[in-house]
This record gives C-alpha cells, sequence and structure tokens, in this order.
C-alpha cells in the first residue's frame, strides 16, 4: 500500500487507471461475495483518496464514487455500512476547484431508503439507519459549500432529505443509546446543520417538508413533536430567516382552514412557539400580517361553532355538537394566547401599531366591519368575537408602559375604545375596564387597589408615583370628559355585578395616581357627587342592588382621593359620613353591600343629610390655593357624542341635545365692566377658566342657533356674513393690484367719470435699488 500510494504521489496522472483497475476489481468481489477482498480493496482507494490531492484526482473520485453506490446497492449491511464510512470520509475532503458534472442525487435516494431500514433485527436496523443518517450528513456538507451543487435544495431531494430525518427523531425507541449511536440525536444534529446552512432562498424547500411529514403521520394532534419540530428550526436557522418560517406556517394554517378544530389548535400552538422564539428577534413586516390570519380563523372558528349550533338538524345528537362546539374553543383559546403572547413581545412602538389594528377589526353589531364576513354571525356571534378580541387586546397591552397617555390612548384607539364601552353586556364592560387599566398604569400599582373596599391607611400601600407631566395634562384637556363619562355611565348599567364595581373602583383611583392634577381632582370629585345623586333621584329606575353599589363606589373612591390629596377637612367630612353609615346605612358601604346576604332596603333616605357626601362641605375643605372651589359647585353632565350611535343604547341614541357646564359668572354684567380696575379684577381677567366657559357657551348657542333657528334666518345670516366676506376681498385686491404712480398720470374713475391725477417726480418712492 505504501508502494502504491507513492507511486501514485509521484505520477498523479496514473491515478485515473488505478482508480478503474480497483473498481473493476472490487465489483467482481462483490459479485462473488468475497468481502474480505472487497474490504481491501476499498481500504486502498480511502488510503489513496486521502493522499493524493491533485488536480488529476477528478477521474480517480468518479471511480470511487461509483464504487460506493456498488455497495451501498448490494442490500448487505456490512457493506452499505462500509460505503458509507467511506463516503463520509471523502465528503470530509475539500476540494480546491467545484466539480461540473459530478451529481449527488442517486446517494440522496439510497441513503434516505437506508434511514427508513425495517430490518428485522434491531441492531442491525439500527447500524443501517444510522449510516443513512451520516451519509446524509456527508451530502450535506459536501454540497452546501459548493456552488455548483445547489441543485441539493431542490424540491425533489429535500422531499427525501428531510422526512428521513424526522422519521428517526420521531422514531426514539433507543433513547437510553447516546451520540452517534442513536439515530434519534444523529438525525437532529443533522437537521440542525442542514437548517444553520440554509440561505433566504433555500428556506420555504427546507420548511414545506416538515409540514407535509407533520400532515401525512397525523402529528398536529397531539402537536408536541410539531412543537419540538419548530423549536429545533426556530434555533438553527438565522435569525433574520424568521419570518419566511412563520409565514409558512401561517399559509399551513390557511390550507388547513376546514380540518378538524384539534388540528387547527396544534397548528396554532406551533405558531405561537415559533412567533415567541422570533418576537424579540427580526420579524419584518409579517406582524401585521400574523395578526390579521390569526384574527381571519378566529373569526372562521366562531363562524363554524355558532353555524353548526343554528343548522343543526334533529338527527344529529346534542352531545356532539357540545363537542364540536368545546373543541372550537381550544382553537379561539389557541388564538387569543398566541396574538396575546405575540403581541407582548414586542417592541412599543410596535405593540401601539397592533393595539390599533385589533381595535379596528373589533365589530360592531348592526354596522358593516371589515373582517372576514363568512357568514352573518348576528348578535350572539359578534358579542363572542368582540369578547375575544378585547381578551386579546388586555394580554397585548399587559406591561405596555407608554411614556405619555396620548402615545398609550391616541383618539382612533380610545374612541372605539369607549364606543365599546357603553354595549349592554357587563363582560365586554370589565375587559374594557382592564385594557384601560393596563394601559394608564405605568407605575404596576393595581394590585394594591384589587377589590374595592375602604382603605383605612392609603400611605400603607406605599403607592408608586411621579409628578404629572405637560403633555398628561394636555391628554386629560382633550380626553378627561370622555373617561369620565365612560365611568358615569357604567356604573348605572342593570346588569353590573360586583367585578363591574371593583374594576370602576380601580380605574378611578389610577386615574387618580397617574394622571390627576388640581383641575382633575375637582373634575372627579365633580364625577363622584353626579354618580350619588343620580343613585339617590333614580330617574332611570335602577335596581337597588345597583343604586347602593353605586353608593359605595362613591364612598371607597372619596375616601382614597381624600387620603391621596392629604387633606385633613376632606378626610375628616369622609371618615364622618362613612362613620355614619357604618352605623345607620351599612348597605351603603361596599364591605356590605357586596356580601351575598345584605339586606337592602326598599328606598334610600334622601332626607337623612348626613349619609351622603355634601358638596357645600367639599367646597368648604378644599377652599385651599390651587384648588378652583367655584367649579365644584356646577353638576356634572355627561357629554352625548358620537359613540352613543355605534353602542346600540337606546337611551342615549335619541337625544341630540349637547349639554354644557356654564359658570354661572363666567358673562359679565354690563355694570360691572364699568367698575374700576383693581389687582383682582386683573386677577380674575388673566384666570382662563371663565374664558374656556364663555367659549362653550359660544358654541352652544351656535349650535342651538342652528339647530332651532327657521331656514330663512340661517340663509340671510350666512349671505350677510358671504357679502362682507366679498366686500373685505374688494378692498384687498384694490390695494394690491392698483397701478403704481405714475409722472404721466393715472386714471381712475369715480361715480362714472374719468379723472387723470398726476404724481410729481420728486413725490414718488422708489425702492432703495432704483436710486442712483
Amino acid at each position: 500500500m505504501e508502494k502504491l500510494t507513492f507511486y501514485a504521489v509521484s505520477a498523479p496522472e496514473k491515478l485515473d487507471r488505478i482508480g478503474e483497475y480497483l473498481a473493476e476489481r472490487l465489483s467482481r468481489d462483490v459479485v462473488r461475495h468475497r468481502y474480505g477482498y472487497v474490504v481491501i480493496a476499498m481500504e486502498a482507494l480511502d488510503q489513496l483518496l486521502m493522499a493524493c490531492h491533485s488536480q488529476s484526482i477528478k477521474p480517480f473520485v468518479e471511480s470511487f464514487l461509483h464504487m460506493v453506490a456498488k455497495l451501498l446497492e448490494s442490500g448487505e449491511p456490512d457493506l452499505q455500512v462500509l460505503g458509507t464510512n467511506s463516503f463520509v470520509k471523502f465528503a470530509n475532503i475539500e476540494e480546491d476547484t467545484p466539480s461540473y458534472h459530478r451529481r449527488y442525487d442517486f446517494f440522496v435516494s439510497q441513503f434516505s431508503a437506508m434511514c427508513h431500514s425495517t430490518h428485522e433485527d434491531s441492531e442491525t436496523r439500527n447500524r443501517i439507519r444510522v449510516a443513512g443518517i451520516k451519509g446524509l450528513q456527508g451530502v450535506v456538507r459536501k454540497t452546501v459549500n459548493d456552488e455548483l451543487q445547489a441543485i441539493i435544495w431542490e424540491p425533489q431531494h429535500m422531499d427525501k432529505l428531510i422526512p428521513s430525518m424526522l422519521f428517526n427523531m420521531q422514531d426514539n425507541e433507543d433513547s437510553e443509546r447516546s451520540g452517534e449511536e442513536n439515530p434519534a440525536s444523529l438525525a437532529e444534529s443533522c437537521f440542525r446543520e442542514l437548517l444553520g446552512r440554509a440561505a433566504y432562498g433555500n428556506m420555504n424547500n427546507a420548511v414545506h417538508p416538515v409540514l407535509v411529514h407533520l400532515d401525512n403521520h397525523h402529528l398536529w394532534d397531539p402537536n408536541d413533536f410539531a412543537v419540538s419540530c419548530f423549536r429545533i428550526i426556530m434555533y438553527s436557522i438565522q435569525a433574520q430567516h424568521s419570518h419566511h418560517v412563520i409565514q409558512q406556517v401561517l399559509s399551513h394554517l390557511d390550507t388547513h382552514s376546514k380540518n378538524t378544530p384539534r388540528v387547527r389548535a396544534g397548528i396554532v400552538q406551533v405558531l405561537l412557539e415559533t412567533v415567541a422564539i422570533a418576537a424579540k428577534g427580526s420579524i419584518g413586516p409579517t406582524v401585521l400580517e400574523v395578526f390579521n390570519t390569526l384574527l381571519k380563523h378566529l373569526r372562521m372558528s366562531v363562524d363554524f361553532e355558532l353555524g353548526d349550533g343554528s343548522r343543526r338538524n334533529s338527527a344529529s345528537s346534542h352531545s356532539s355538537t357540545r363537542t364540536k362546539e368545546s373543541e372550537e374553543r381550544i382553537v379561539q383559546n389557541a388564538i387569543i394566547q398566541t396574538i396575546g403572547f405575540f403581541g407582548g413581545n414586542l417592541p412599543d412602538y410596535q405593540r401601539a401599531e397592533v393595539m390599533m389594528f385589533i381595535m379596528g377589526k373589533v365589530p360592531v353589531y348592526g354596522t358593516p366591519c371589515h373582517t372576514l364576513d363568512t357568514v352573518k354571525i348576528g348578535h350572539q356571534g359578534t358579542k363572542r368575537i368582540q369578547a375575544m378580541l378585547l381578551s386579546s387586546l388586555i394580554m397585548v397591552t399587559s406591561g405596555f408602559k407608554c411614556k405619555t397617555m396620548c402615545a398609550g390612548l391616541p383618539v382612533s384607539f380610545l374612541e372605539p375604545l369607549c364606543s365599546i364601552s357603553l354595549m349592554e353586556d357587563s363582560e365586554l364592560r370589565q375587559l374594557v375596564l382592564e385594557i384601560l387599566h393596563n394601559i394608564i398604569d405605568r407605575h404596576d400599582n393595581r394590585a394594591k387597589l384589587r377589590g374595592i373596599r375602604i382603605i383605612p391607611n392609603v400611605a400603607a400601600l406605599k403607592i408608586k408615583r411621579e409628578k404629572i407631566s405637560k403633555q398628561d395634562v394636555v391628554f386629560m384637556k382633550k380626553h378627561g370628559q370622555q373617561l369620565y363619562r365612560h365611568i358615569y355611565l357604567g356604573c348605572k348599567e342593570d346588569d353590573n355585578v360586583q367585578k363591574n364595581f371593583e374594576l370602576l373602583f380601580t380605574a378611578l383611583a389610577l386615574i387618580t395616581i397617574e394622571l390627576a392634577n388640581e383641575e382633575v381632582v375637582i373634575d372627579l370629585m365633580r364625577l363622584s357627587i353626579a354618580l350619588q345623586d343620580m343613585a339617590l333621584v333614580n330617574e332611570e329606575n335602577m335596581p337597588m342592588f345597583i343604586r347602593c353599589g353605586i353608593m359605595a363606589l362613591v364612598a371607597a373612591y372619596l375616601n382614597f382621593l381624600s387620603q391621596m390629596i392629604a387633606n385633613p377637612p376632606f378626610c375628616q367630612h369622609v371618615s364622618k359620613v362613612i362613620e355614619m353609615r357604618n352605623l345607620d346605612a351599612p348597605h351603603l358601604l361596599p364591605e356590605h353591600v357586596f356580601r351575598e346576604k345584605c339586606v337592602l332596603p326598599d328606598s334610600l333616605d334622601r332626607d337623612d343629610v348626613g349619609l351622603y357626601f355634601q358638596t357645600a362641605d367639599l367646597a368648604e375643605a378644599l377652599s385651599v390655593p390651587g384648588y378652583n372651589v367655584e367649579r365644584l359647585a356646577i353638576p356634572y353632565i355627561p357629554q352625548v357624542t358620537d359613540e352613543d350611535r355605534l353602542s346600540r343604547r337606546k337611551s342615549f341614541v335619541d337625544t341630540i341635545s349637547l349639554q354644557v357646564d356654564i359658570l354661572s359668572n363666567s358673562l359679565p354684567d354690563q355694570s360691572q365692566l364699568a367698575e374700576e380696575i383693581t389687582f383682582e379684577t386683573l386677577k380674575k381677567a388673566i384666570d382662563t377658566t371663565g374664558l374656556e366657559e364663555q367659549e362653550r357657551e359660544r358654541r352652544r348657542q351656535v349650535m342651538e342657533k342652528f339647530q332651532k333657528a327657521p331656514f330663512e334666518e340661517i340663509a340671510a345670516h350666512c349671505e350677510s356674513k358671504a357679502s362682507m366676506l366679498h366686500d373685505r376681498l374688494a378692498q384687498i385686491f384694490e390695494l394690491t393690484i392698483r397701478p403704481p404712480p405714475s409722472p404721466s398720470g393715472t386714471v381712475t374713475v369715480t361715480s362714472g367719470h374719468v379723472q387723470y391725477q398726476s404724481v410729481p417726480v420728486y413725490e414718488m418712492k422708489f425702492p432703495d435699488l432704483c436710486v442712483y
């Protein structure tokens, strides 16, 4: 062998004939079953291959590969293993120049077949499978770095390679074996290596066979193997290719849209795993596509569930329908979990976009909806989808820390959210409040405020807060009324339960902590007094539980507020009322009214002044610098907005009146104008609150005029304005278009007579640049 090697190295042009001769001998020995000679010939080929690295080795490699193919075809396990080992040695040699004509199609097919070996002896079967996997690994190593062998990524090869590895990973019988003796672990390392080498354009060809294999072997239900496969894929590929995999799974979900619920749920859970790994990385334009597809399937799942229920014929059993419904619920829960998890892991700027996107998909019953309309699912289906989308919004918004409220609650998000808060369904209102809590609570105080109770010592809660920023002050000036209105109207719904009142209390407390300056505190106190009055007057015939619940909510909140602003007279008044209620009317306190066996009275005694919070006492307590106590006397009335149109609330849809708070002294009398100017009058003039109220009053009068005045009067008013505008424009044009003065005279026409006016040169004004 040494002599032969020396000869081959010194005369490399002879390698071709040496290879042919050895191959011929080896073929003859294989046919005659003289396996000893076969082993010797194969060792000779191996050693020559390892020793000679010259340009003329190419023809020798052809002989070598031809012999390896002969051994693999022989059907003898020992020879197959021998041939594979030789091929692996060859695969590890790095060649200087690429090969133009070499093909590995046969080896891919043969090694894949060996991976699926079903030999009756388990030990032999194991050896053949391990050899097959090693062979495939060799093919991959040999081809992926060779630019001329990119053909390996084509579907016809991938459809053999990938299932062979997955088959062995799945069939993990010999789990106690370790390392290269265990086909499953070896197949997994080979699978990881292949995916790690996959380039941008090859990703789809690598992932598609995985999905097909999982379909063919029914591995979506249960989906443990599918989940582990995609974990391996996501951790093996380059991070920038993650969105390819997600898109593949999404399109696969689309193709299975009419499959059984458990299969769809299995695919969605796999998607959850993939996005969980990719969410922090680069997922590019896939973000909204993921949400769009998931929301579409959520809608379809509700369609299947409710559609089947409504079209159920008498022959089908109730139990099978119930099973179908519960299975659809599994799909829906998996989708919501995926939406929430994915959204929750996105950076804040993308999370805000996703919140808006999901909010835009929430359907409003009775209005055209731009989500996927497969069938008309009616009021019940719409309510189900609303609840599920809001649940996913809760998951997306949890942990969301916006710098300013304008970023967290933009108008395009706040208005539809408040519109849903007017729905006649307590569950939906609870979900809306929880979303608001997630966004408003930027210092994680919510857990300390859980439940509704009279908190004896708020300081002991160690609430975290910061000074309200200018942006948040502006936000409350613009949108505070919407939040107050949402709370006011949410309190008087007949189907409210204890949880609704608890969430309303938390909302009020969080607004106080995060967004309250002196002006907002006054507004919140006006809102509290208005709620108390609403429960006492009871114009809308609310049940006694709701009225007592509102009273308890006001007591719990004013107790919290008085301690938050640390005003002793205010605290004293609140604790006095709570003490009186403890003695005479415990049903007006949260600790009692929300008990199961609380005895409720037939009516509330409006004359017992000591049981209720009095505006005069609160105003007196707050008569300290910074608080505009005069505004406290104005009763709070919720403004009617466009949201009512969308909310299906009968009591507000028919109302067109615009109710605005007006200060009694906002319009000054003529006699006051002639008064002597003092420091006080100047101070009052600077105070802008009166001006704001005047502006509101002026707007109200204009709106009233256009609503109630006869058409002729409005037309005349508009015509006079138009003529004024035309006159003013004519004046401006006359000034600007008039020709410049000239010494020769200018022509002017006055009352029909033509006149020439001459201007002396010395009186004319020329631009500086014209004067010499």
